[in-house]
């Protein structure tokens, strides 16, 4: 017995043990399927975050390629607003006929609203009670009927005085409102009359060559001339009326209307956004075009739109009011000058002239510098004519246009312009700092971040400028940081940022923004 026990014992620990290592078995096995459902799940989603992040990266890629592109779209967009300056004005009569500035002398009718109703008179049958019928009426129905015919009466004469004092007062209203009309009518068709004699007066005064009145004349025609917003479009004129020569001092563009980027390129494989700057020669060659075809435009409106011939000949002295970068000094040099009759002019045919050429064959006196401020002789010294008979001076912009002025614009107002400005932009302005300055956030979820925004006015920015808004950025750990500076930058502020993340707003570049963004057409002229 003893040895059949033993081999029960030995046979029950072996499949004790056989059983254990089933059990270690499967549960390794367990282990091993549980890591390789892990594993594919894990790599599953590796694969996902891959995808999630090649997806972000080429989305990211488009949107700096359509940044770049939209980038050259503006530069194309302005330059053919350049190309286009003297053909827009060919379309455009430039006559202002001053009939049309008269007013017709209509008034609205008389209106008297309510009070031109009458109010409802009350009615006895309103108030009368109902007659008694079968037994009520036997049974005394007759004396209540009476008693309530006396009440209707009562009711009916309190409702007919109310009646009568409401239409009484209706009636004094009415007569006070028709007197008030026709004192309000004569007032108004009396200022309309003196307004018309007015424009009256003025036709006829321009007609008989007042000098006053035929500058004032020529100062509406040349104010109704569109240019791009970042024009100066402040001149002076003077009217000789014995010689009927027109004296015109124009203020040109400075030469920062030529973009100064030719092209934007995105490199996708090193993440790098780089401007082209255009060739110094061609932006010399584009800015003489501008500044020959803003002579020859204005000379041409001028000439157009003098149906009287008040005008025989045109002087124009085409000068800009900048700030040499050489010396930091403002400086005012005359850039073109021409003199001309209006029967020389009419005779050329501007749609086909090549604008430089043109100058040349009218003998004018252009730079061949501009861009470097190289200024000519006048062939008019515009204040010593002008003192000869008369002068007038005229800032279309203030006196007419009524644009707000970045450059004189409170602190205050200019502050909240800009605020508003880059709020409109889809960026969240966090409370100023003197400056002023911004920490504003971008909330764009793959783009965003913290923008830190500086704004210099009333100077140049310079390298320190920009130096100090990319420490700040570095310091916030920001995104992007943009420095407007309303007079420009002097030459190393854009050195000193070079390939930081700062972006630098000048003036035109903000009165475009602004435009566009807020609405706001505005200008820049110097305090």
């Amino acid at each position: 017995m003893g040895i059949i026990r033993d081999m029960q014992r030995a046979q029950a620990t072996q499949e004790a043990a056989e059983q254990r290592a089933r059990t270690a078995a499967e549960q390794q096995r367990q282990l091993i399927r549980r890591n390789a459902e892990l594993a594919v799940t894990a790599a599953q989603r590796a694969a996902a975050d891959a995808a999630r992040q090649r997806e972000q990266r080429r989305l990211y890629a488009e949107a700096r390629a359509a940044g770049a592109a939209a980038a050259n779209a503006d530069v194309r967009a302005r330059l053919t607003d350049l190309d286009v300056l003297l053909l827009s004005t060919l379309d455009v009569d430039d006559h202002i006929d001053l009939d049309r500035f008269k007013k017709p002398v209509r008034v609205p009718p008389f209106d008297p609203g309510k009070l031109g109703r009458p109010l409802s008179e009350p009615r006895w049958e309103s108030f009368t009670p109902p007659e008694p019928r079968g037994v009520g009426r036997i049974l005394g129905g007759e004396r209540s009927h009476q008693q309530q015919v006396a009440a209707a009466k009562l009711a009916f004469q309190e409702a007919h005085d109310r009646w009568a004092g409401a239409e009484e007062r209706r009636l004094r209203q009415l007569a006070a409102r028709e007197r008030q009309y026709a004192e309000n009518r004569r007032r108004y068709e009396a200022k309309l009359t003196s307004y018309n004699a007015e424009v009256d007066r003025f036709a006829a005064a321009v007609a008989a060559a007042d000098p006053a009145s035929v500058v004032e004349y020529f100062a509406m025609v040349l104010g109704n001339s569109v240019y791009p917003d970042d024009f100066p479009q402040h001149f002076r004129l003077a009217y000789l009326p014995k010689q009927r020569h027109l004296l015109v001092e124009y203020h040109l563009p400075a030469v920062e209307v030529i973009p100064a980027m030719k092209e934007c390129r995105y490199d996708r494989s090193r993440d790098d956004l780089t401007a082209v700057p255009r060739d110094e020669a061609e932006i010399r060659r584009r800015y003489t075009e501008v500044i020959a075809m803003v002579a020859l435009r204005t000379v041409h409106e001028i000439v157009e739109a003098d149906r009287g011939a008040l005008v025989t000949e045109v002087l124009f002295n085409g000068i800009v009011d900048t700030v040499d970068r050489r010396t930091g000094r403002g400086v005012r040099p005359c850039l073109v000058s021409v003199r001309t009759d209006r029967d020389t002019f009419a005779a050329i045919k501007l749609r086909r002239v090549d604008p430089i050429a043109c100058l040349g064959h009218l003998r004018a006196r252009l730079s061949d510098r501009p861009d470097q401020l190289d200024g000519v002789t006048p062939v008019i010294d515009f204040d010593s004519e002008a003192d000869q008979d008369f002068t007038g001076e005229f800032n279309v912009l203030a006196d007419i246009d009524e644009r707000p002025n970045l450059a004189t614009m409170p602190a205050a107002d200019y502050e909240r312009l800009l605020r508003d400005l880059f709020g409109n932009m889809g960026l969240a302005m966090g409370e100023p700092e003197e400056g002023p300055r911004w920490l504003a956030t971008d909330p764009r979820p793959l783009f965003g971040g913290p923008v830190v925004i500086h704004a210099v006015r009333g100077r140049p920015a310079c390298a320190g400028d920009a130096t100090e808004l990319a420490e700040r950025v570095a310091a916030a750990g920001a995104t992007k940081g943009i420095l407007v500076a309303l007079d420009g930058y002097e030459a190393p502020a854009p050195e000193a940022v070079a390939g930081r993340p700062v972006e630098l707003l000048d003036g035109p570049a903000l009165l475009n923004l602004l435009f566009e963004h807020s609405g706001v057409k505005a200008r820049i002229e110097g305090a």
